[in-house]
């Protein structure tokens, strides 16, 4: 290494942190990783594990606000507002409202989905390439509707995937039940998406933390970045609980947490918390042969080999790390809708944490503004896991001054800097 303690200082060891430093190594450069609790603890952990091409059409969709004021009702909805006074979310809703058009929601749509895209095979590269030991299986994905109507309105979406090059099938309520017996009868039918693929995230991660250190890289857990140190051709240093560390370059990829860290550098990024929850069990007897999105109640279904998870739901309370009871059991009460088994015997875990969400639904991968040494990862919202190996080659590329796979400019973090995006 050189004087510094890493060419790159990388704030945060969730998904996107590992995979940025993963894809560093390879290139020859030092990292070290800053993680305030555990590695892959906070929202890389609890969620479902899917690797979703599928999932590129954005939040903010014409009907949207519709749908939102009349979920603001219910705790128990997809999506729950906790009333309270919060001026940096109202301003972060009035700009997501702003994108419910069809012209932005095809710009977000093709930018998710191009990451996404790249990210889905490299990671399937990752798995065996390094001997990744997370699960992995090349399964699909299914959405699945018990109203023909739904079925039918969620074809709007189907235009926009084949652009980007995304296979998706539509089964009936019959070819439905015969593939998947896991399933109630009197199902309308589904959405298949063969090229959507599932991991073991808590596995995945750890998996990427053993190759990091496996490369050379430095991860240190229980980290607490308390400061800046700054002089005249960017970040010097960064002030932390276990002393002073530095590096040439310093990458924040510190998912939910990013904004406010990025504020003590002078910088408004428009990413709010938005907190999910999962119920992972013991195994059921009968379970999904593919994850499922069992689209009315918006519930995420997963099975692994030892596990089997629900997840999903939206929520917009701050950093409230209380789990509500009424979401967790809209989660085993929508499945129950679905499944003949909707849980495991034994229930292993309630979760919840915090998702990223950038206000266009987009990431932010690129150098920030008005900063010559500072990068930023974040804003991957509830895509984190399915992004992390396609954000971290980007990242590294950009780094590196090269060309990435894909183009970078969607997800320029210089893209709020306009007056209409101003965060």
């Amino acid at each position: 290494m050189s004087h510094e303690d890493a060419d790159v200082l990388i704030l945060g060891g969730g998904v996107i942190g590992l995979a940025c430093a993963h894809y560093l190594l390879a290139e020859g450069r030092s990292v070290r990783v800053l993680e305030q609790g555990r590695v892959g603890g906070a929202a890389s952990h609890g969620n479902c594990g899917t690797l979703t091409p599928s999932h590129a059409p954005p939040l903010a969709a014409p009907g949207m606000i519709g749908q939102a004021l009349r979920w603001m009702l219910s705790p128990a909805a997809p999506l729950y507002i906790r009333p309270r006074w919060d001026p940096a979310l109202m301003r972060w809703l009035l700009q997501m409202a702003g994108r419910c058009n069809a012209r932005d929601w095809r710009a977000s749509g093709l930018a998710k989905g191009a990451l996404l895209n790249l990210s889905r095979a490299l990671t399937e590269d990752l798995v065996y390439g390094q001997g990744l030991d997370c699960g992995f299986e090349a399964s699909g994905f299914h959405y699945v509707f018990r109203s023909a109507r739904a079925l039918e309105k969620q074809q709007r979406d189907l235009p926009l995937l084949a652009e980007l090059g995304i296979v998706a099938q539509v089964l009936d309520g019959a070819a439905l039940a015969a593939d998947e017996p896991a399933l109630r009868p009197g199902m309308a039918g589904a959405l298949h998406f063969p090229g959507d693929a599932q991991l073991r995230p808590d596995r995945y991660t750890a998996e990427l933390a053993r190759i990091v250190r496996a490369a050379g890289g430095v991860i240190e857990e229980g980290v607490h970045v308390g400061g800046f140190e700054r002089g005249r051709h960017g970040i010097t240093a960064v002030q932390t609980s276990e002393g002073r560390r530095s590096g040439g370059k310093v990458l924040l990829a510190m998912g939910a947490w990013s904004a406010g860290f990025a504020r003590m550098l002078g910088l408004r990024i428009p990413v709010q918390p938005g907190k999910g929850y999962s119920i992972t069990y013991t195994r059921p007897a009968q379970v999904p042969r593919r994850p499922l999105v069992l689209k009315e109640r918006s519930v995420c279904v997963t099975a692994w080999d030892d596990g089997f998870r629900l997840g999903s739901t939206m929520e917009f309370s701050g950093y409230d790390d209380r789990l509500n009871a009424t979401r967790l059991a809209a989660l085993e009460s929508g499945a129950a809708e679905y499944l003949h088994v909707p849980v495991g015997p034994v229930k292993q875990e309630s979760w919840c944490g915090w998702r990223p969400m950038c206000v266009d639904d987009v990431p932010l991968l690129g150098r920030a503004p008005g900063h010559n040494n500072l990068w930023l990862a974040t804003g991957h919202g509830m895509m984190g896991m399915g992004m992390s190996a396609g954000s971290g080659r980007v990242v590294a590329d950009l780094m590196l001054g090269r060309a990435p796979l894909i183009d970078p400019a969607p997800y320029a973090p210089a893209r709020f800097d306009a007056p209409r995006g101003a965060g």
